[in-house]
């Protein structure tokens, strides 16, 4: 056998350990002289009850940087750092259907442990990514409408803080028609998990999803590490041919964490002081979702925080280039106690004209443009200054406006049939109120 083949099998098949000694110990990151190793991978550091868990985040000549997932305070200087067997293989199986985990797969939902077996991400081949052909069903009258999304699309949620983004998801995870959920929170309030797993009371709902959770009190590897389970176990059902819904709430801690890492492993701080991990690490999470020729599909839902209802914030920004559609919440319909307070102008799918037949085409299209013409005078009209019959088309976008907000108007406990929604829309503009 060559030479070259006996040192690949010796490799793989590890019997002797790659390890280091830990060098230094400092805020959120330790510093080894090895093992042996890649960027991403685990290692276990110290023995014993310490033993604590990190991932590889830089390397140089002697010199590995590690991110702990857990806190440091029982590892000293000298500890071994072994490089963990299984690289960068994840946990997955169907076991893992209706529990609540954390990023390293291990249950928080007071349930047994979770056997289930390794799987390494491979990256797919990109003409085997496919454009969505089927409209995923969210039981949210004005997405289904107005900004019909597919099987496999990603899509945002743009929305500042208080605008009902998590109602809104819970009503989705309820209502959708996925075979399975995904559900990742990351940097939540404790509380706000507890509220999300609570939320799946109905036994159905609760089966089919799975709740991956790193709270905002947990290290940034943490953080980031509950991304790439909740990736892991999502692709692991795509690849048996089901459709998962993958929901990351939020997008922007998530990067918010890339940044914490990056700036401990040297990277020079851009914009705002975001890494360039982060730009890189983006596009990669958004690409692993989608349908798979010969697969299922993966329909990516991404919460991202606006700093203000302007939503022009760079992190906002280069997500919007790399979904196929954004939905913005509005502060002001939320206020005036409008649900889902969807801005409808301000937001796209841009799937909807292969998704929907051509007279939910039309009446979306001559709502979206009397709902733009009332915008655009809408100070005018507000302050008594417009003089009613002056301009047909706004009059008719004034008539118009109460039965469009009637229509976009909805309960999170109200559960509309996609067939209803497009039948209400096309309806509403052959009465002539739209």
């Amino acid at each position: 056998m060559p030479e070259a083949a006996i040192l690949s099998r010796l490799r793989e098949a590890g019997p002797f350990p790659c390890q280091g000694l830990v060098t230094s110990i400092g805020g959120g990151v330790i510093e080894a002289d090895g093992p042996d190793c890649v960027v991403g991978e685990h290692c276990q550091i110290g023995q014993g009850p310490g033993t604590v868990r990190a991932r590889v985040v830089a390397i140089a000549r002697g010199h590995v940087v590690l991110a702990p997932f857990a806190p440091v305070g029982g590892v000293r200087l000298g500890d071994r750092v072994i490089a963990s067997k299984g690289r960068q293989a994840l946990p997955v199986g169907s076991a893992f259907a209706g529990r609540a985990i954390d990023g390293l797969g291990c249950p928080v939902d007071g349930g047994p442990p979770i056997s289930g077996a390794n799987l390494a991400s491979s990256p797919s081949t990109v003409l085997d990514r496919l454009s969505p052909t089927r409209p995923l069903r969210t039981g949210v009258r004005v997405i289904d409408a107005l900004l019909t999304i597919g099987h496999g699309q990603r899509v945002g949620v743009f929305a500042a803080s208080g605008v009902g983004k998590t109602r809104l998801i819970e009503q989705i995870l309820r209502q959708h028609d996925c075979a399975r959920a995904v559900v990742c929170l990351v940097g939540e309030r404790g509380r706000e998990v507890e509220a999300m797993w609570r939320s799946f009371a109905d036994p159905i709902v609760r089966q089919r999803t799975t709740l991956v959770a790193a709270t905002s009190d947990e290290l940034a590897s943490m953080r980031i590490q509950a991304v790439e389970q909740a990736l892991a176990l999502a692709e692991f059902w795509r690849g048996a041919g089901e459709d998962v819904l993958l929901i990351i709430d939020s997008i922007t801690r998530y990067a918010m964490a890339l940044r914490e890492v990056g700036l401990m492993a040297g990277e020079p701080p851009t914009l705002r002081a975001y890494t360039p991990n982060i730009f890189r690490e983006l596009p990669s999470v958004v690409e692993r979702c989608g349908a798979q020729r010969g697969q299922g599909t993966i329909t990516g839902v991404f919460t991202v925080l606006s700093e203000n209802d302007e939503v022009d914030d760079p992190l906002v920004e280069v997500m919007k280039s790399l979904l196929d559609g954004h939905i913005v919440l509005s502060r002001r319909l939320a206020q005036s106690g409008h649900f889902p307070a969807i801005d409808v102008n301000r937001s796209i799918s841009r799937l909807f004209d292969a998704l929907a037949d051509d007279g939910q085409a039309m009446a979306a299209t001559r709502c979206r443009g009397l709902l733009a013409r009332y915008e655009e005078s809408r100070i005018l009209v507000e302050s008594g200054m417009y003089k009613p019959g002056s301009d047909r088309e706004l009059d008719a976008a004034i008539a118009a406006r109460s039965a469009i907000a009637t229509f976009s108007r909805q309960s999170s406990a109200e559960d509309c049939l996609p067939r209803q929604a497009r039948d209400a829309l096309v309806a509403l503009a052959a009465n002539g109120a739209v």
